[in-house]
């Protein structure tokens, strides 16, 4: 399990299960591609930064939060999750932190987001975990369904043409 299937699995079912199966296609996105490089130069050269912990790859961290930095305010919701998930992993070995979403190319005025793992939350992840799991580790792909921004997705072609 780790930050990204958590964010897959709240954007696309479909993108969680190919990703969690080794079905990587995002190497090949350009726009995957930009979002990677503009990740890098917002955290090069900063004092805790891309800081590995287990099986999640944190963006920054502070005396206060967990910094997670995302290209887009795309998805908001699926970065929160896959923020809740690094605070859950920070909390199982005894890190208590408050998270924070940076938007480095935001289309909202709102580029910064705060967030903090609740009880509620917490019970709500270990749900999600354990959901993600079961789907992953079935025989039965989720079927392609058409959201917003599947034309930008790494999957389109597979699911779509």
């Amino acid at each position: 399990m780790n930050g990204t299937l958590i964010n897959y699995y709240i954007h696309c079912k479909r993108q969680c299960y190919l990703f969690y199966n080794k079905l990587n296609l995002e190497d090949n996105s350009e726009l995957v591609a930009i979002g990677r490089e503009l990740h890098e130069n917002k955290t090069i050269d900063r004092e805790n930064a891309n800081i590995s912990i287990d099986n999640i790859s944190i963006d920054k961290i502070t005396e206060d939060y967990v910094v997670e930095i995302k290209k887009s305010n795309a998805d908001v919701d699926a970065a929160t999750w896959q923020l809740y998930y690094y605070l859950y992993v920070l909390k199982s070995k005894g890190i208590m932190k408050k998270g924070k979403l940076e938007f480095i190319e935001s289309n909202k005025s709102k580029k910064t987001q705060y967030i903090e793992l609740s009880e509620d939350k917490e019970s709500e992840l270990v749900e999600i975990i354990k959901n993600i799991k079961e789907m992953a580790n079935s025989n039965k792909i989720p079927p392609a369904k058409r959201i917003k921004g599947c034309h930008k997705c790494a999957y389109f072609e597979y699911c779509f043409i």
